[in-house]
């Protein structure tokens, strides 16, 4: 399973999540009718993975040999930290997927995914390793538009925010970039090696045939909250203990952009998880 190998497995752990939500229903959960609500979540997490158990034939034509394709399905369960509140159940997988010649590429990694809002997801990417910790870059939580957001609008936007209450350990810098929750988590760690698996439905294209992922949503969503791009980096951590021993850690960022109100709403979640 090349860079997938060390996912199998049960992983658990904690997390953050900041969504932006269409709020027009004036009925209990919500708050409307409004035009949106950003809600924040403290959550746990267990995201089990298993191998397939075989080999997947492709078959290759014009010039292409048939390749295996060999992976492992999984299953992620998140909920609120503080309510136990389900907030997503996704059904999928995770392929490794070697080079090939038609169309022109190297090996590569997929996630296909399932999540019962009604959307599908295929985001594709390529696997790679360091002799070091991750290199996990800032997340911006402000929305976006074209032309542009007035920038008292934007500045605005997480204002509700900037006291407290927040949800357990949401501290108040993770709200305009979550991934500082994931650099806190790794202070002080000795990480020597990270598996990096960057995937997005938005994969540049490739040789002679457009290699890109996609969603693919019912319609209810695409009219009222329409998620048109995922993007996400998982990182698969060994860790050195003192005495010497390691262990295996993953941490994930996520962003998926859903549009309503003519805007793009970036929903952002990220965890750190470790092997049981």
């Amino acid at each position: 399973m090349g860079p997938l190998t060390d996912l199998a497995g049960t992983w658990v752990g904690t997390g953050f999540s900041l969504v932006s939500l269409p709020d027009f229903d004036p009925n209990p959960p919500s708050t409307g009718p409004l035009p949106f609500r950003i809600r924040l979540s403290s959550t746990i997490e267990v995201l089990e993975f298993t191998p397939i158990g075989g080999a997947v034939p492709n078959r290759g034509s014009t010039g292409q040999l048939d390749i295996s394709i060999f992976g492992l399905r999984y299953l992620q369960r998140i909920a609120d930290a503080a309510t136990n509140e389900a907030l997503h159940i996704e059904p999928g997988f995770w392929l490794n997927v070697p080079a090939t010649t038609v169309p022109p590429g190297s090996a590569s990694v997929v996630r296909q995914g399932s999540i019962p809002h009604g959307n599908s997801l295929l985001a594709l990417g390529t696997a790679l390793t360091v002799s070091s910790g991750p290199e996990i870059n800032p997340v911006s939580s402000i929305p976006t538009k074209n032309p542009p957001i007035p920038p008292a609008l934007a500045s605005g936007y997480l204002t509700p925010f900037n006291n407290p209450p927040l949800p357990p350990g949401f501290k108040p810098p993770f709200v305009g970039n979550l991934n500082l929750a994931l650099e806190e988590a790794i202070l002080g760690q000795d990480i020597i090696q990270t598996v990096v698996l960057p995937i997005s439905t938005a994969a540049p294209a490739a040789g002679p045939a457009t290699q890109v992922g996609g969603i693919i949503n019912m319609p209810f969503d695409v009219a009222n909250a329409d998620a048109t791009k995922l993007d996400a980096i998982f990182w698969i951590e060994t860790v050195r203990q003192p005495d010497g021993s390691t262990f295996l850690q993953l941490q994930y960022t996520q962003t998926v952009i859903l549009h309503f109100l003519e805007i793009d709403w970036p929903h952002i979640s990220g965890a750190t998880l470790t092997l049981q």
